[in-house]
């Protein structure tokens, strides 16, 4: 076996040009991915909208999206190439969408997951975001529950001091290393 090197991960804005790899994440990751020319539209239209792309060796490794409505961060979309998942590359870009939401003064962040997501949960909570509330029956494809999460207000000490602990332990992780061929 040969050891890999580690690789950088480096987050940007979403590009038209990205659209391919995103919507092969997209399929790989739900059962009801969003049409390809959703993605399209947010880009083009929406201008609320951030939408990010972590890139992993110059492949996109996962994405998300993001609406600013009035002072709540809201995250749409969010989602980690399977061969990526488990290497802190989600955790880099959910800090990330923390960051653009304290920058355009959002007093809190929110988004749904599936009650079933228990890694996502997982994920969610350490970055601060608790459950609020349920949207029954939410998901279009099997009718699964979706669990609203918020976190504290953006400028409260305690949330601040929480992503700047989370920030100092990523820039202290490992960083990720490529999956076997196939898996990316």
């Amino acid at each position: 076996m040969v050891a890999r090197p580690p690789l950088k991960v480096v987050i940007e804005a979403m590009r038209l040009e990205d659209l391919d790899e995103v919507q092969r994440i997209e399929e790989a990751s739900f059962t009801t991915p969003w049409p390809p020319n959703a993605y399209r539209s947010e880009l083009l239209t929406n201008r609320l909208a951030s939408y990010l792309v972590a890139r992993v060796d110059g492949r996109i490794a996962a994405y998300g999206g993001m609406w600013l409505m009035v002072d709540e961060a809201h995250i749409t979309t969010f989602a980690v190439h399977p061969g990526w998942r488990r290497q802190r590359v989600g955790e880099r870009l959910l800090l990330a969408f923390l960051d653009i939401a304290i920058e355009q003064r959002a007093h809190e962040a929110t988004l749904e997951v599936r009650l079933s997501n228990l890694a996502a949960r997982r994920l969610y909570e350490k970055y601060g975001f608790r459950p609020v509330g349920l949207r029954p029956h939410y998901y279009s494809d099997d009718h699964e529950d979706a669990l609203i999460m918020t976190t504290l207000p953006l400028g409260d000490p305690q949330m601040r001091d929480r992503i700047a602990l989370r920030r100092s332990e990523l820039e202290a992780a490992p960083a990720p290393v490529a999956p076997e061929q196939g898996d990316a």
